[in-house]
């Protein structure tokens, strides 16, 4: 299992712990790579990034501040034999503080949707949870919706995780507005794998066994 994403994954103690240790738990052997800051179409390729982070199987979190950049996202695949794909992305994209790109981020998601798609491997998209608003990034809950909804209708063939089904406005604290504490993180993490293996995906993976 391949999860790829933004800098919800990019300490240890965000997603790259909650999800990928929950995941591990349920069985997945799973490889975890983050891109502060990355959009979609970003990992057609190699972009330089802020910082990042990866973790692979039950090894520890590694950190890159130097040289961070997104990954080719077929060789990733192709290299972990991976049958399904975890995308957690949304607010990086969702301009927070400018007019909505819709179109742009249509492009982006599908750019890499399909990417995806020609190597066979199934995939989940994880979008936007509320946050609190306000903060540096600018994030408000109007935004978030209009983000999450966007996604909703723009993922397939993923198959859309709608992060905010897991809570109310404001109920996980935050330590920016967008990033989570990591009691945050702790339930975002549960609620995203609860719907994993709830999900149509791996029910087909588990059937085609």
């Amino acid at each position: 299992m391949l999860v790829i994403g933004d800098s919800h994954l990019s300490k240890p103690d965000y997603l790259i712990k909650s999800l990928h240790d929950e995941l591990s738990r349920q069985g997945a052997v799973v490889h975890s790579v983050s891109a502060c800051g990355a959009s979609a179409a970003d990992w057609l390729g190699s972009v330089k990034m802020v910082c990042g982070a990866e973790r692979i199987g039950n090894g520890p979190v590694t950190l890159v501040v130097q040289n961070a950049s997104t990954r080719p996202v077929k060789p990733l695949i192709a290299a972990d034999k991976a049958k399904l794909v975890i995308v957690v992305m949304g607010d990086t994209m969702a301009g927070y503080k400018q007019d909505f790109p819709k179109v742009w981020i249509w492009q982006q998601v599908t750019a890499l949707t399909k990417e995806i798609a020609k190597t066979g491997a199934s995939c989940m998209w994880v979008g936007p949870a509320w946050g609190t608003e306000g903060g540096p990034f600018g994030k408000n809950f109007a935004r978030v919706q209009q983000m999450s909804n966007l996604l909703a209708t723009t993922v397939a063939p993923c198959e859309y995780i709608d992060s905010l089904k897991f809570s109310k406005q404001g109920q996980w604290p935050t330590s920016d507005g967008q990033h989570f504490t990591a009691a945050g993180y702790d339930l975002w993490g549960s609620e995203i794998v609860k719907n994993v293996l709830a999900s149509t995906v791996v029910k087909n993976l588990a059937n085609s066994k």
